[in-house]
């Protein structure tokens, strides 16, 4: 508790997303500011003497693209504050322990690295079979009894685990509706990436590591984001037995495997010959991150590859969110249109544009550039009369091409990771 100083605070605080939706405090970014040389050794002086009380975190909920709706919790901004100079602490001892195959929400690691990892461990690896992982609701199903016993096995300072057990006890606010909460975390809690994988580091990612160096065992490939695993096996049995013991594992720690989304299928460079010779149909796809990975072969000279294309149903979902703005703001200046569409297709370019996803991209880019048109010939009657040389010209000066920005996996982790 006592790296937590009025500088860690200060330093939390510019840490945090100054355009967040405040909790149920109301307070914002920009509010607390205006007086933060004063707020900062009152906070600092409530967590260190344990008179500091976190609030309700205020529920609101977003749409999932199962059309679904996720919980989201938004905790006030001190709890922000405080929370993200406890996750800078643990951070610096967790760091140590977590291992390398676990991607998500740390320092210096991405979606693309843990997407890099699945391909060239696919690839380069013996791999003919592949598990995906779906663990049901994980954070709202972490067990706060098994947590706070994980925690304590690295944290000994008592106050920082009480700090945390208030978190976890301070329940949701819905409507003007206190409920209590006896299990997970909220998400969009600043602390609860962290306390996700601090959890998982015990309950999955120790135990799989002694699992597949085991005698005997073939080659076993894992990579984890967050709750999001894809386990690569050499041999089916292996797999088959892996899946039993990792349903028992994750029931003995309150958490439960998703019967219909966690699927083994047959996946790697002999795939496709196998099922050739059985009758069967071309090898069976999985999504991992936003892409949907497939068997295929290399057109230069033939070679196995796994081909990365961005799932079509969230492509369509973007390409519909993006027309939906452009009609609510049709008529503001051109240019100001033009600027918001070019952040937008360049950031999904910016994700998207892994070697091999070149259509998908000219799809969404096409997709684009017809709702722009059709939002700027609804500007008004004259505005049906732009024509479509008009709008190549903004086209061109406005929305960035399709092209290929990241590497090839093997060439990037070879860059990153040396051994």
């Amino acid at each position: 508790m006592h790296h937590i100083t009025v500088d860690l605070l200060r330093e939390s605080y510019f840490a945090l997303k100054r355009g967040a939706s405040p909790g149920l405090d109301g307070v914002t970014w920009a509010a607390y500011g205006q007086d933060l040389e004063a707020r900062l050794p009152d906070l600092h002086d409530r967590v260190q003497s344990g008179r500091y009380r976190a609030q309700p975190s205020k529920r609101s909920w977003i749409p999932k693209s199962d059309g679904r709706q996720r919980p989201l919790g938004i905790a006030s901004l001190e709890d922000k504050i405080v929370q993200q100079a406890v996750g800078q602490v643990l951070n610096a001892i967790y760091e140590q322990d977590f291992l390398g195959f676990s991607y998500g929400f740390r320092p210096d690691r991405s979606q693309h690295n843990a997407l890099d990892a699945v391909w060239v461990g696919i690839t380069q690896r013996k791999v003919n079979w592949v598990l995906d992982v779906d663990i049901r609701s994980f954070f709202d199903t972490i067990d706060h009894e098994w947590l706070m016993r994980l925690l304590a096995v690295r944290v000994a300072d008592r106050r920082v685990l009480r700090l945390i057990t208030k978190w976890l006890r301070a329940g949701v606010s819905e409507d003007g509706q206190w409920s209590r909460t006896d299990k997970g975390t909220p998400q969009g809690a600043v602390i609860s990436p962290l306390l996700a994988n601090v959890y998982l580091h015990y309950v999955f990612d120790q135990w799989v590591e002694q699992w597949r160096h085991q005698p005997g065992c073939g080659d076993v490939i894992v990579v984890r984001y967050a709750d999001d695993v894809v386990m690569g096996f050499q041999h089916r049995h292996e797999a088959d037995r892996f899946l039993k013991e990792l349903g028992v594992r994750m029931s003995e720690h309150g958490l439960e495997l998703h019967q219909g989304k966690t699927r083994l299928i047959e996946f790697g460079r002999f795939a496709s010959s196998n099922r050739t010779e059985r009758g069967e149909g071309k090898p069976e796809t999985f999504a991992f991150l936003g892409f949907t990975h497939i068997c295929a072969r290399r057109k230069s000279d033939g070679g196995y590859t796994v081909l990365r294309k961005s799932i079509r149903k969230r492509l369509c979902q973007k390409a519909k969110e993006v027309r939906e703005a452009l009609m609510r703001n049709r008529h503001k200046p051109v240019a100001e249109q033009g600027r918001w569409v070019k952040s937008v297709v360049q950031g999904f370019f910016n994700y998207h544009a892994v070697p091999g996803n070149h259509r998908a991209l000219k799809a969404f880019r096409t997709l684009v550039n017809r709702a722009w048109l059709r939002a700027l010939r609804r500007r008004s009657q004259k505005g049906s009369k732009l024509t479509w040389d008009r709008m190549k010209h903004l086209i061109a000066t406005w929305i960035p091409s399709a092209r290929t920005l990241h590497p090839y996996p093997n060439q990037l982790l070879a860059l990153t990771n040396p051994r």
